[in-house]
């Protein structure tokens, strides 16, 4: 694989997209136990979230991409040139991942932003709680399934948007950041339709390390 397929600020870019020997992308293990989010995730929505509906988008991606011209590609080449069904579920796949490379155990010695993450939060929010607050509001405005997501848009500007379904920022030429899952099967098991008490939980469960790295990342290749 070229270097210039993991241009997505997915830190495990290179081992997600790895392919057996039938050319299909596979399941990759969680960094952390299932358990190791609770109590701001419980470990049963882990399993069915990460477990299930994730190997689902996997297995539909191998089968929609199969004997196309898509088959050799890489996940982020698929979602930037596909459209239709197989977007969707290449899309679901990377932006699974995406959340759950950047979740940790709660720490609260570890729940503040890096040095370079939280420069960029100031510069375009003000500080920490501003930007919090914004993700909160943005989120729970959104109607129905989706994202909500914090990118690098190409003037290096960081943002905060959201998308339905499946959408991300990679098709408008940005580089994420982190992103929310506003898909009701990400926290209904643990607090039923109160999407204001998942994203507070989410809050807690944030590594700002894995996002530190992203953003140097970003900023090194601009």
């Amino acid at each position: 694989m070229k270097n210039e397929e993991c241009i997505c600020t997915l830190l495990s870019c290179k081992k997600v997209n790895e392919k057996d020997q039938d050319n299909h992308f596979k399941l990759q293990p969680l960094p952390y136990a299932e358990n190791a989010l609770e109590p701001y995730m419980s470990e049963k929505t882990v399993q069915f979230h990460y477990g299930r509906h994730l190997p689902a988008y996997i297995e539909n991606t191998n089968k929609l991409k199969a004997g196309t011209e898509y088959d050799h590609l890489s996940l982020v080449e698929i979602i930037r040139n596909s459209s239709g069904t197989l977007f969707n579920n290449a899309a679901q796949v990377f932006n699974h991942y995406f959340q759950f490379e950047a979740l940790a155990p709660h720490q609260e010695e570890k729940s503040q932003p890096g040095q370079h993450t939280l420069k960029m939060i100031e510069e375009n929010f003000g500080n920490l709680d501003e930007f919090k607050d914004k993700l909160t509001k943005s989120s729970m405005q959104f109607f129905g399934s989706g994202y909500t997501w914090l990118s690098v848009n190409p003037e290096g500007k960081m943002e905060l948007t959201t998308a339905a379904n499946a959408g991300t920022p990679i098709t408008e030429g940005k580089l994420p950041v982190m992103n929310l899952d506003l898909w009701e099967h990400a926290y209904y098991l643990d607090v039923q339709n109160q999407r204001a008490k998942y994203i507070e939980n989410f809050m807690k469960i944030i590594n700002w390390e894995v996002i530190e790295e992203r953003v140097k990342y970003i900023l090194k290749e601009k």
